[in-house]
């Protein structure tokens, strides 16, 4: 295993397990560390584990915040690859979110096309909250997505 205490050519695979170790030892959760470097907890997260780029001063913050390496900064802001290991993951909470995309995703498209156009919601320009409903059924788990509309270009 990888001696993660040096800062020889830190990966950004090795900064994640870094912030998840450190994360762990603080006792913190996702909504304090978002919290401490102003951002939200969805974005944290994703960024933590390596698909955003961090901005500088919120790559300090949180490096500062978890006691990481100096190289820390730099490697939470490259730009991302954005890839997957598994076409279709078996973690049952996020293989339902794909459930719901596989079921829901062509009237979710549909919808989008008659008031909008033809065009798609952004994943770049997203943010999303996720919160707790109360429910006398049980809990629910709200997931808010909001992307910006690109219509596509004719030419």
């Amino acid at each position: 295993m990888k001696d993660l205490t040096t800062t020889d050519e830190l990966t950004r695979e090795d900064i994640a397990a870094l912030i998840l170790t450190a994360k762990k030892k603080m006792g913190l959760g996702w909504s304090g560390i978002a919290e401490a470097i102003g951002m939200s907890p969805v974005w944290t997260h994703s960024a933590a584990l390596g698909m955003n780029a961090m901005p500088a001063d919120k790559a300090e913050a949180l490096v500062s915040l978890l006691g990481l390496p100096e190289e820390a900064i730099t490697v939470l802001m490259e730009s991302p690859t954005k890839i997957w290991e598994q076409t279709v993951p078996t973690d049952p909470c996020i293989y339902r979110l794909y459930e719901i995309v596989g079921v829901y995703g062509p009237t979710i498209k549909a919808l989008i096309h008659e008031e909008f156009g033809d065009g798609i919601m952004s994943a770049i320009d997203f943010d999303m909250q996720i919160s707790r409903v109360p429910s006398e059924k049980g809990d629910r788990v709200k997931l808010e997505m909001s992307g910006k509309y690109l219509g596509f270009n004719s030419w």
